[in-house]
């Protein structure tokens, strides 16, 4: 849609805004634009408030100095958690059938964070269209697709004559909204039903100079940088998102990232576990491997849950043992984020989605010289990107809102972060983390993986199997590694 020319009594109103916050220099070079330049400078400028970019700008290069009493750190509370690894098969059951109910009467839903782009796997593309080299050649999006068509089909099997509708909410960024709704397009929409496929935006924010200038790109448009993971709050409200999951009588969301190849999308034993809870926000975590994996953790800061960063935790902490437990971390909690959240705390966001606070990250920013016009590319870092992130939420709760589940890492977290041939967390370990999990769920069933390469394993549809249910019928076959199993 093409940007409308403002009327002069508009454009002097924007001009004193942005004049009165001392932010007039991203007027430089309007009068030098053609009027379809103007025009849509005009419209980016008019969806921000200068005096707001200058108050949070201030806040995150000065947050409110902390207290002098240091943090009281702790584990969260065991009435907060629980643990696959060492759960009641009765109680998993149990949580895995009240998911499934929840599913089977549509109150259940699901918020992807979908945006990135594939820059360091050497693609433009949006994540969820990478192949990570499956026999199948699946992307990140059919393969969360076809789960959504999994567990619907469980729900409606469980309780027959519901129709088990799971719908699917894709945050995309700016740049990989059109290429994403396209990949969904040109895929039918990987057999889900069109209509309860949604795509929504994530909000951004003026890049800043290092003296607190906002930022141009050129001379016609402000620099800008996506808001962060926490910017979904917001997005959530401004889309539309949060109206349709009200019409839909959505009570239970589940929200996660795309580049995690493992993720149980709408698992009914999280979605179980967190409504039998009561909790606002429930969040999977996986168990810290050694004391000094580089993750972020969940624990009780000050009496509230939050996450604390490998990098602010000191070496002692980090290597504490759990006295109940002494082979064990006492701070093992990883944060792999992927969340659970009742639609009456998501309904909430308004009262306070502004106290969230943001957070700075210092950047090379190309950026139009304001002499020449000319867009120069930095050497070093001239500005900073404000993000937001998504469990600084967290705090606001008390801690009988929340609640932790401890999953296993190989069969739920394989995140996809770098290019192939790094050894870690690239397409490579993405893809033997599906296919040995793909292995272990066929030989549980009594088949026999054989083969020079049975160690490449075997890969399931999630059509045929969701969480390693229904493989009875290759029970004493002999299956040919590296395969794949697709539903005829």
């Amino acid at each position: 849609m093409a940007a409308i020319e403002p009327s002069a009594e508009s454009l002097a109103q924007l001009k004193e805004k942005y004049a009165q916050a001392g932010q007039d220099q991203v007027f430089t070079f309007y009068d030098s634009l053609p009027t379809a330049e103007q025009a849509a400078l005009y419209q980016q400028l008019s969806g921000f408030d200068p005096a707001h970019i200058n108050k949070i700008t201030q806040l995150a290069l000065n947050p409110p100095k902390a207290s002098d009493t240091p943090d009281t750190l702790e584990p969260l509370p065991e009435s907060a958690t629980a643990s696959i690894l060492d759960s009641a098969t009765e109680d998993i059951e149990k949580w895995y059938e009240s998911g499934l109910d929840l599913i089977s009467k549509q109150q259940v839903a699901v918020v992807l964070m979908a945006g990135g782009q594939g820059t360091r796997l050497g693609s433009s593309a949006p994540k969820g269209c990478y192949d990570i080299g499956l026999p199948s050649k699946k992307s990140l999006f059919q393969i969360q697709a076809e789960r959504i068509r999994k567990v619907q089909e469980l729900a409606s099997k469980k309780t027959p004559g519901s129709d088990a509708v799971v719908p699917w909410y894709v945050m995309t960024s700016g740049p990989t909204r059109g290429p994403t709704e396209k990949f969904f397009q040109e895929n039918s929409y990987f057999g889900l039903s069109k209509e309860n496929v949604q795509f929504f935006e994530q909000g951004v924010l003026p890049c800043i100079s290092n003296d607190g200038k906002i930022l141009l790109e050129n001379k016609g448009r402000v620099a800008v940088a996506p808001d962060g993971n926490g910017g979904i709050y917001q997005a959530l409200v401004v889309s539309g998102v949060l109206e349709d999951m009200r019409k839909r009588g959505i009570q239970h969301i589940h929200a996660y990232c795309v580049d995690n190849c493992l993720v149980k999308v709408a698992d009914p034993v999280f979605i179980g576990f967190s409504a039998a809870l009561d909790v606002d926000i429930a969040t999977k975590v996986v168990r810290k491997r050694n004391a000094t994996e580089s993750v972020g953790l969940i624990i009780s800061k000050n009496g509230k849950p939050d996450v604390v960063e490998y990098s602010e935790i000191d070496q002692a902490t980090a290597e504490e043992t759990d006295p109940k437990q002494p082979d064990l971390l006492r701070f093992r909690a990883a944060n792999i984020v992927n969340h659970y959240y009742s639609f009456r705390f998501l309904d909430s966001i308004p009262l306070w989605a502004h106290k969230l606070p943001h957070h700075v990250a210092r950047k090379k920013i190309p950026s139009a010289d304001l002499k020449t016009g000319e867009t120069v590319k930095p050497e070093k870092p001239n500005g900073i990107k404000l993000e937001q992130f998504v469990f600084d939420v967290f705090p606001l709760l008390s801690i009988d809102k929340f609640a932790c589940m401890e999953v296993k890492r190989e069969d739920e977290f394989s995140p996809l972060k770098n290019a192939r041939g790094t050894g870690e967390d690239d397409p490579d370990t993405s893809k033997l983390d599906i296919m040995t999990q793909g292995k272990r769920w066929v030989e549980a069933a009594g088949a026999i993986v054989v083969g020079e390469k049975a160690a490449e394993g075997v890969e399931i549809s999630p059509l045929i199997s969701y969480g390693g249910e229904g493989l009875e019928n290759v029970k004493s076959k002999e299956i040919t590694a590296p395969a794949v199993l697709e539903r005829e």
